[in-house]
């Protein structure tokens, strides 16, 4: 087996959650005073990084967590704007008998993910991180590293944006990219990831 640990982002990798995003971001704008998003023009933003939306929007980082809040407030009154991605479920429970350690590392706050997921999804997992900022998910990794005991060259990272990558790279795992999340593959793939998955029962492939 290659990887013993599967450490998963949650928004645009488990959990549908842009189709809701595009539809508050503009109010999101206008309560926080960053410049409104063209929703015509998203397929060409998905090519970008998180810093380069945030320049293009002019949102300053200073003013991230605030945005983030608001976003995840709304989310949490609209619990059921975000379902998880097709066979979510069933791939989770196969890797878990595979015996790969199953984690998850999320920007998004614990009581959204938890509701999202469901309680036999979470039951899966043995450790959830949540609630920092989309540039500090390298430690909460080292964290969870850390209380597994599993090596860095046995373990990756699932996500859908050049953040996500970034912060495996950082603590030294694989990278896992997906095609149907938040940022494009091509974007993705500029940076070389350690694998890709075009469908999520692809994921299966890192219990061989």
């Amino acid at each position: 087996m290659k990887y013993r640990l599967a450490i998963f982002d949650f928004d645009g990798t488990l959990a549908d959650s842009l189709p809701f995003l595009l539809s508050v971001i503009n109010r999101l704008a206008e309560r926080h005073a960053f410049k409104p998003i063209d929703l015509d023009a998203v397929p060409a933003f998905r090519h970008c990084s998180a810093r380069e939306m945030m320049r293009h929007l002019d949102l300053p980082a200073w003013k991230l967590p605030v945005v983030a809040q608001s976003f995840m407030a709304l989310m949490q009154q609209n619990p059921q704007a975000t379902p998880l991605f097709a066979n979510v479920d069933a791939v989770l429970q196969q890797l878990a008998q595979a015996e790969i350690r199953l984690a998850l590392v999320s920007s998004n706050a614990r009581d959204n993910v938890e509701r999202i997921l469901g309680a036999a999804n979470i039951g899966l997992l043995s450790h959830l991180e949540c609630g920092m900022s989309i540039f500090g998910k390298a430690c909460r990794i080292r964290k969870i590293l850390r209380q597994t005991s599993v090596p860095a060259s046995e373990a990756i990272y699932i996500g859908d944006q050049i953040t996500d990558l970034e912060a495996a790279r950082q603590e030294g795992v694989a990278f896992g990219a997906v095609t149907w999340g938040y940022g494009s593959i091509e974007s993705l793939r500029q940076h070389a990831p350690d694998e890709e998955f075009a469908q999520f029962t692809d994921l299966l492939r890192i219990a061989d």
